[in-house]
């Protein structure tokens, strides 16, 4: 058996592939648009990663209401510097929900409210802001 993807439906296409490319530096790997069914499927993975998969599904034109998404539970991925990752985030205008007090773990959010676990690879000294910031919200 092997591990393919996960999938998550999007509301905004450019807007999820700002967040995770732009943000958490996944790379699109194939994009498929599939007009009868009016949908478009893009493929995303980490560049350590490239077997692993996350699965973008854009419906065209669809309101349909995708929740809060706390039913899916989160994507983790492991970041070289959790710091500086959490800051570009920021910077681009996320919440970071949970903020990297040890140096290790953070939550964020995407455009479609799926919760996002960046790990630390290995252990960095506490630092501030991080250190000081309180948790916002739910992840």
């Amino acid at each position: 058996m092997k591990y393919l993807h996960s999938m998550v439906r999007v509301r905004d296409l450019d807007a999820s592939l700002r967040f995770y490319c732009e943000g958490l530096g996944l790379r699109e790997t194939r994009r498929t648009e599939v007009p009868a069914g009016k949908y478009t499927l893009v493929f995303l993975a980490a560049p350590d990663s490239p077997e692993a998969e996350v699965e973008l599904t854009y419906n065209w034109g669809s309101q349909e209401d995708y929740g809060s998404a706390r039913n899916f539970g989160h994507l983790a991925f492991r970041v070289e510097d959790i710091y500086a990752t959490c800051a570009r985030l920021q910077a681009m205008g996320y919440t970071i929900h949970r903020p990297p007090r040890d140096g290790h773990m953070a939550f964020v959010r995407s455009p479609d409210l799926i919760s996002i676990e960046l790990l630390q690879e290995g252990h960095l000294p506490p630092q501030e802001p991080w250190t000081s910031m309180p948790n916002i919200g739910s992840w």
